[in-house]
Order: C-alpha cells, then sequence, then structure tokens
C-alpha cells in the first residue's frame, strides 16, 4: 500500500468506482514547505480526489483542483494527470486557527469568499473550468454536489487524509438507456451501495489497502477488480518552461533582472528545482548578445 488506484465495477450493475491510496508521494508533497496539520489534511484530501477524478476520465491530459479564497488562506492546488502522475501546492498566511485544528473541515470554515475549480485540461482540445461553491463543511461533499448539480451524475465520495497517508474512495452510477433502465435487475443497489459508502471511517482509508475496504464495504456484492494502477508524484516544471515566462515578461523587465540578479534564479514552488539563466541566456531569448 503505497500510491495507487483500483478501479472496480459491480457485476451486472452500472455502478463504477475507484479506492486511492497515497503515502510516499503525499510525503514528497508535504516535505516541500511546512504546512500546520489541518492544511496538510486538506491538501491530502485535495491529491486524493484529483486521482479519483482523473480515473473517471477517458482522455489524455490532466484534471486539477483549485481553492481560491481571501483571508488566511490563499490558494490550494492539486492535479493528476493520465499517467497517474500527482503534485500539489498551498499558499497560505499563519493563522492561529490552522495552529490548532486537525481537520480539513476547519479550514474550510475559515475560508473567505471561496471558490473551487476543476479543471480539465486535454493534450489535445479545448479546455473545461467547472466552478463549485465551496458551501459545504467538506470537500468530499462539495465535490458530490458538484457531480449532482453540474454533471448530472449520482456520485458518492469519502476523503481521508493525515501527515503521512491519503485516501479516497467514489462510486458512481453510470448513465443509463431506457432499456438498460428495464433490465436492471436490482432496483436497489445504488441506495445500498451509497448506505455502504458512508460506513467507512477516515483511519480505514488512510490505514487499509484497496482489497480490504471493497472486501469490508462491498463482500456480499460481485466485485471485479482490474489491475491496478500506480500513483506518482512527478512536476511538470523545466527550464524551457522558465524560459517562455522569461519571454512573456518581456526584454525590458529581464534587463532591469539582471542588474541585481545574475544570472537569474527561477525556483519551482512544487518540487523546489532550480533553474539558472545566465545573462547570455536570459538576452538570447530575445535574439540579443552581451555586449
Amino acid at each position: 500500500m503505497s500510491n495507487l488506484r483500483q478501479r472496480f465495477f459491480i457485476e451486472n450493475c452500472p455502478v463504477r468506482g475507484e479506492v486511492v491510496h497515497l503515502e510516499d508521494a503525499l510525503q514528497t508533497i508535504l516535505a516541500q514547505r511546512s504546512y500546520p496539520q489541518a492544511i496538510q489534511v486538506l491538501l491530502g484530501e485535495m491529491l486524493s480526489a484529483t486521482a479519483l477524478l482523473a480515473s473517471t476520465l477517458k482522455i489524455k491530459g490532466r484534471i486539477s483542483l483549485q481553492i481560491q479564497a481571501q483571508g488566511s488562506f490563499k490558494w490550494g492546488m492539486a492535479e493528476c494527470n493520465h499517467l497517474g502522475e500527482v503534485r500539489g501546492l498551498v499558499d497560505f498566511e499563519e493563522d492561529p486557527r490552522f495552529l490548532t485544528a486537525t481537520d480539513s473541515s476547519t479550514v474550510l470554515g475559515t475560508l473567505v469568499q471561496p471558490v473551487l475549480f476543476i479543471n480539465i485540461e486535454p493534450e489535445f482540445g479545448e479546455r473545461y473550468q467547472g466552478i463549485v461553491p465551496l458551501d459545504k463543511p467538506t470537500l468530499a461533499g462539495c465535490l458530490m454536489q458538484y457531480y449532482e448539480l453540474s454533471a448530472q451524475i449520482p456520485t458518492q465520495i469519502s476523503l481521508a487524509a493525515n501527515a503521512m497517508r491519503a485516501g479516497g474512495l467514489l462510486i458512481q452510477l453510470l448513465p443509463r438507456t431506457n432499456e438498460e433502465e428495464q433490465q436492471l435487475v436490482d432496483e436497489d443497489i445504488w441506495p445500498r451501495l451509497i448506505l455502504l459508502t458512508q460506513t467507512i471511517k477516515a483511519e480505514e482509508l488512510t490505514e487499509l489497502d484497496a482489497n480490504e475496504i471493497l472486501y469490508r464495504l462491498y463482500n456480499e456484492e460481485d466485485v471485479r477488480l482490474p489491475e491496478v494502477e500506480q500513483l506518482k508524484f512527478a512536476c511538470t516544471c523545466s527550464k524551457e518552461k522558465c524560459a517562455n515566462a522569461l519571454i512573456q515578461i518581456g526584454i525590458e523587465a529581464v534587463k532591469e533582472t539582471l542588474e541585481f540578479q545574475n544570472p537569474i534564479d527561477m525556483d519551482c514552488q512544487f518540487c523546489n528545482t532550480q533553474y539558472q539563466f545566465t545573462a547570455e541566456e536570459a538576452l538570447g531569448l530575445f535574439g540579443e548578445h552581451l555586449s
């Protein structure tokens, strides 16, 4: 049990699901900055959620969750792509409420004018952004509301995290034609699965492996398990992207920067990788050379 995503299906039933575990990938992300416990929990839940949601997409690309707010909590972001690569980051100011809290609900309760963005970015094609009100006490509750109102796909989500591990569980009732609806033998399957899923405890999501979770919840159902998928931490930063950022700010801004910083140092907030551009390299981006 380290970093994995286990899909599952209920046989002869229009229900699919995922179980996600993050361990050393989560620890790598949390080690990049010093986070209070409650923010560690929220970031872990966001990472688990993106891994769950990414699996529901049938495209190559990435999905990200981004919380923006005013006040002590500025913004938080987590993303996962079709390769199972995750990364995340939170920007916040010190707040006594963060130091004493142990759960993400406390952090969500402190947010001022918060908005949750769900960004879907295919490798090819148009980007999509959904806007979700953060008016529920939990991140899982906000995401379930999004699926109910926007995607109109009945969905049950459970999320949990601590400083060492994060976990998540998602089940969805897939769209059906009228003919498929009439052929559904067990009409009570979805309400029953919701009740079973709601019994999962936070410590079970973080401590138990996927097979144990699924057995405890659905041992009386005919559960089918495809091959497990691996997740891992990976950052998308590169020197090329940093170069593009310098080009965007323009040559005059680059020249001004070189006056007090030569070479120019650029750090990735997600992985702390440092990139340097000498004056010759920076000016060369604009086709100029040192005189």
